[in-house]
């Protein structure tokens, strides 16, 4: 693979007499030409061609200060953003090479700080997947409040934004390491989350999950529960 300087790289911002118009993603080198309308001179991502801006996909912050490709301390959120951008690019533009540097090293071998930048968007992965399983096995509750009912929280098959065979009935759902709860839909019968074809359980869904507790006041088996005050 081609390797490149940040001094030629910055020689690639698509100005008449340059010879061409790249951007760098985690040191990826990509010819953006086709996009020069956002890239080139004048144009709204001007500033991220000629160098690896690679905070800036995170951020948003296309000032001096932004365009960088220092990655440390970035949220889950915004490494899901550069992986996201990553792929875009590799799908729409033309790889160029690799930029000696932060991520490469002049052989063009990746450095420590790129094994971890993609270790850390790994987690990211791994945590946005996890998340949207909690999600399909415990959909939110609908909920609404009056000062003369007080709140009443219910389960119905698109509840929590998720399509499903099973209404659910309401329960508390604690996160390890928080305190604070909120109200989703569990299913009430069949086996448990993950073991679809296990013919020795209870047939109480997911009721027996240990980070679940019961509305007080409410039936166990009830759609619909409403806490007064």
């Amino acid at each position: 693979a081609r390797l490149l300087s940040a001094a030629e790289l910055r020689r690639y911002r698509g100005a008449p007499g340059e010879p061409g118009l790249y951007l760098a993603l985690l040191g990826r080198v990509f010819d953006v030409e086709r996009g020069r309308k956002h890239y080139g001179p004048g144009g709204a991502y001007s500033g991220l061609a000629g160098r690896d801006a690679t905070r800036a996909f995170a951020s948003g912050d296309f000032t001096p200060a932004g365009l960088v490709d220092d990655v440390s301390g970035l949220s889950p959120h915004e490494l899901l953003s550069i992986h996201s951008w990553l792929s875009f690019y590799s799908d729409n533009y033309d790889p160029v090479g690799k930029l000696v540097g932060r991520f490469y090293d002049e052989n063009g071998a990746p450095t420590e700080a790129l094994r971890e930048a993609e270790a850390a968007i790994e987690e990211a992965l791994k945590f946005q997947a996890e998340s949207e399983q909690r999600k399909q096995q415990f959909p939110s509750c609908n909920s609404e409040w009056s000062s003369a009912k007080g709140t009443r929280f219910w389960c119905s098959r698109q509840s929590g934004g998720v399509s499903r065979d099973w209404a659910g009935v309401p329960r508390k759902l604690y996160h390890p390491g928080s305190q604070g709860s909120h109200c989703v839909c569990v299913r009430s019968t069949g086996p448990p989350w993950g073991q679809p074809g296990s013919s020795q359980h209870s047939d109480r869904g997911d009721l027996d999950d240990p980070h679940l507790e019961q509305y007080e006041g409410c039936h166990p088996l009830a759609e619909q529960c409403v806490l007064r005050g």
